[in-house]
């Protein structure tokens, strides 16, 4: 039963952000919820069930598929990313022959901390702009949020998140703000609507170099990932797993319509 508790914490902790993406870039968002369920369970299976990550919609990629978007089509920019994602494979290859220690050389803490404060502080615009809709919803989810973390014993100081949001959708309730007709409206079951990518060179050139910046963000959260669960993920499964189960992930979901995969660090949290 824990289990099952502490896996809805995972979920709806990665569903804001995997969900935001492709309400910006204008994705379909079943196929992105799809996508990143079979990229981490791929991410999984290649890392030898060692890695304990989630990988969800990248942020990282949003700016240049709306760029690309708007001049070719979401196709042409789902194309940018499958060849992103094979990028990956070629660090994992470099990783392979040259070893992780001279590759971590190019990758210290001081590059990798800031490169991923960066793409989460340049979508705090974004959560401001939710919050102003509410700003008593959302810092009663924010109050709560930090007084389990710090005052809560036992099994509930580990559900922060899952009790925000159940303190701030019951009191969305009360004062109304909650409309339940769009579920009502909706199907039981629906099936993702995919797109099959499309390939362009100007794309590509605007949209694959992304990925160094993914594939630095990758190590960083590797190396916490590490540090949370104390073990040397770096050496087993080896980052040449994670970055090629990532890769993979990644290239599989734009092949369908979806956005670029990525470890995500909320959830390591």
């Amino acid at each position: 039963a824990k289990k099952i508790i502490l896996g809805l914490q995972h979920m709806f902790t990665m569903f804001g952000a995997t969900v935001l993406v492709p309400i910006i870039t204008g994705l379909n968002i079943s196929v992105t919820l799809f996508m990143a369920g079979c990229g981490t369970l791929l991410f999984y299976v290649i890392s030898k069930r060692k890695v304990p990550a989630f990988l969800g919609s990248s942020f990282a990629f949003i700016a240049p598929m709306l760029v690309v978007a708007d001049k070719f089509g979401l196709p042409y920019a789902c194309g940018g990313i499958v060849v992103a994602g094979f990028l990956y494979l070629i660090l994992s290859g470099l990783v392979s022959v040259f070893g992780v220690k001279k590759i971590l050389t190019f990758f210290p803490p001081v590059v990798t901390g800031p490169i991923i404060i960066v793409i989460g502080l340049k979508l705090a615009p974004v959560a401001i702009d939710m919050a102003t809709g509410n700003w008593g919803l959302a810092l009663t989810g924010f109050v709560v949020v930090t007084v389990v973390s710090i005052y809560a014993k036992g099994f509930f100081k580990v559900l922060p998140v899952l009790t925000g949001i159940f303190v701030g959708y019951l009191v969305a309730i009360m004062i109304g703000a909650v409309d339940f007709t769009p579920i009502a409206q909706a199907k039981w079951i629906g099936w993702p609507e995919f797109t099959v990518a499309k390939f362009n060179w100007t794309a590509i050139m605007i949209i694959a170099p992304v990925a160094i910046a993914t594939m630095v963000e990758h190590i960083g959260d590797v190396l916490a990932i590490g540090a949370t669960v104390e073990k040397n993920l770096i050496e087993d499964p080896g980052l040449h797993r994670t970055l090629i189960g990532d890769g993979l992930a990644t290239s599989l979901s734009a092949m369908f319509g979806g956005p670029a995969n990525t470890t995500y660090s909320e959830n390591t949290g």
